[in-house]
């Protein structure tokens, strides 16, 4: 996403408080950035972070909260899942992202989704989400992230920078559907569940986990960052 360009500003688009680990990464690599929803030029910036956080809301993708005799079905920690996730929604915090990365695409500028940013990605090319996860126990945050292999599709960033295979970190339960207009899926869990996609035109580009959060190789984290 950053190749070829002078990473002057990137424009994490997030709560002050709310960022710390796409700080520090970013920090990391020597890459100057601002924390914050308000964006009154798009042309200030080099390129766009949006940040992970809670549940989407479900009226973006044309769908409605799962309703409690549904929830019951599922296992106890399921259940405190959903309804945890379905209290603490931030819906005008959703349409602010949203909004913000639109206009990054207007002007054809680099974007970099990760977790519930790759989610918004994917809905704002029309997409939609999966509300829960059939298989979330491998995948939701449980005292610590989950690692669990991917597969990177080839041709694609993530192959370019890790090869085939891989293992990534999972913090979530809710998950892409339908692809988006554009929208390519690059990467997968064994399960299925898309762990990556990218923008077949734009320089638009997401992944469900946080590599923000690995130490196992920094260098590869800003290849990541470099490369897409």
């Amino acid at each position: 996403m950053w190749a070829g360009i002078a990473l002057k500003k990137i424009l994490i688009a997030g709560e002050a408080g709310q960022t710390t680990n796409y700080e520090n990464a970013l920090a990391a690599m020597q890459v100057h950035f601002v924390t914050s929803l308000q964006v009154k030029d798009v042309d200030e910036y080099d390129g766009l972070l949006l940040p992970g956080g809670g549940d989407v809301d479900p009226k973006l993708f044309g769908q409605l909260l799962i309703p409690e005799t549904e929830i019951r079905q599922y296992s106890r920690w399921e259940q405190q899942l959903i309804r945890k996730g379905q209290e603490k929604l931030t819906p005008e915090l959703d349409r602010i992202q949203l909004a913000i990365l639109k206009a990054f695409c207007q002007y054809r500028k680099p974007v970099f989704g990760i977790c519930k940013g790759m989610q918004l990605i994917n809905i704002a090319f029309g997409g939609d989400m999966l509300r829960h996860l059939p298989t979330a126990v491998h995948h939701a945050y449980r005292e610590k992230d989950q690692m669990h292999p991917a597969r990177n599709e080839v041709n694609s960033f993530l192959y370019e920078v890790y090869g085939s295979d891989m293992l990534v970190n999972s913090a979530h339960h809710q998950g892409v559907g339908i692809p988006g207009r554009g929208i390519r899926y690059v990467q997968y869990a064994p399960d299925g569940v898309v762990e990556g996609l990218q923008h077949e035109f734009l320089p638009v580009y997401g992944v469900q986990w946080h590599p923000e959060r690995l130490e196992r190789d920094i260098k590869k984290l800003k290849k990541l960052f470099k490369i897409t």
